[in-house]
């Protein structure tokens, strides 16, 4: 074939070749025959995105931290941010006294503490009746965790060296972040901006984990804690309510309706017997005058287990 003839074929084959659309990309006068790929919105995100359209109809703040021991999968929101403890403190005040009493002071649970009336505190429903006979330690411990007892929490904060000694339990911890400073119901005082007794979400979901589920207590006193927890009186409207009522569910509460401290639940929460528990801190504040609201803490509950792929 003469060379100006395969010239002409040469050419004209390429021609042809270059109107052919590659897959994924436009010729001109050509659309693409393949779409381009498109980011699947992860578990993740749609908590991140509801957690966003909560906490502008709640007209506060949440911060949440939810941790799944069995896959090591967490969502946050707001989780590094300081919030007060109010009483949910008194979860890690128990623990601080139980790993007294296993490892230096022998026999604390059952010492006899006896108080008077000017001792008493608001919000006292189980020491108000023993003034005359007091209670060990060991019901101290029941009575502020199963039911927010505050004169019982500030008998047991004198056990273990009063606030400053809760802030040393939590850099035993390895937590650098929650610290107590006041005594109830002077703790309860917050505003923002105040480093007074707070923590973050994240920062107290550590140290649940570890004192309900690791081995920062002995495995005789971490079964105590738990009891206590699940013994809890004060949390069906909260973290409870936003989960199945078959979960086996173990919380902490604190609240403060007359300024911004707002309403905070922490849980240890088994979805099914033998299965590895989640962990949830949620932590809420708003402007002085609204009311706290448990709804937004069970809706916040809610997306933090859809978002961990357990609903």
């Amino acid at each position: 074939m003469p060379a100006q003839l395969l010239r002409r074929v040469a050419l004209s084959t390429l021609a042809s070749l270059a109107l052919i659309p590659l897959p994924g990309v436009a010729t001109a006068g050509h659309a693409s025959t393949t779409p381009p790929a498109t980011a699947t919105p992860t578990r993740t995100d749609q908590a991140l995105k509801d957690l966003r359209t909560l906490e502008t109809s709640f007209k506060g703040r949440i911060g949440a931290y939810a941790l799944d021991t069995a896959t090591g999968r967490t969502v946050t929101y707001r989780s590094n941010e300081r919030f007060p403890l109010l009483s949910t403190f008194k979860a890690p005040l128990c623990a601080n006294v139980l790993h007294k009493a296993r490892t230096s002071a022998p026999g604390l649970m059952n010492k006899l503490i006896k108080w008077t009336a000017a001792d008493l505190k608001p919000g006292s429903p189980v020491t108000e009746k023993h003034v005359e006979d007091g209670l060990t330690v060991a019901q101290l411990c029941e009575a502020a965790v199963t039911q927010s007892d505050g004169t019982a929490s500030n008998l047991l904060l004198k056990q273990i060296g009063g606030p400053a000694g809760l802030t040393r339990y939590f850099r035993g911890l390895k937590d650098p972040v929650s610290r107590m400073d006041r005594w109830h119901p002077e703790l309860n005082d917050w505003t923002p901006g105040d480093r007074r007794d707070t923590t973050t979400p994240s920062a107290i979901g550590r140290d649940l984990r570890m004192l309900t589920t690791g081995k920062a207590l002995h495995a005789k006193d971490r079964a105590q804690l738990n009891a206590w927890l699940l013994a809890n009186k004060t949390g069906d409207e909260r973290i409870r309510a936003g989960l199945p009522k078959t979960w086996t569910i173990g919380d902490r509460t604190g609240t403060n309706s007359d300024g911004f401290g707002g309403g905070n639940d922490i849980a240890v929460i088994w979805p099914r017997k033998g299965d590895a528990p989640i962990i949830m801190a949620i932590y809420t504040n708003r402007t002085p005058g609204l009311a706290t609201d448990n709804e937004t803490i069970a809706k916040t509950a809610t997306i933090l287990a859809r978002g961990l792929g357990r609903l």
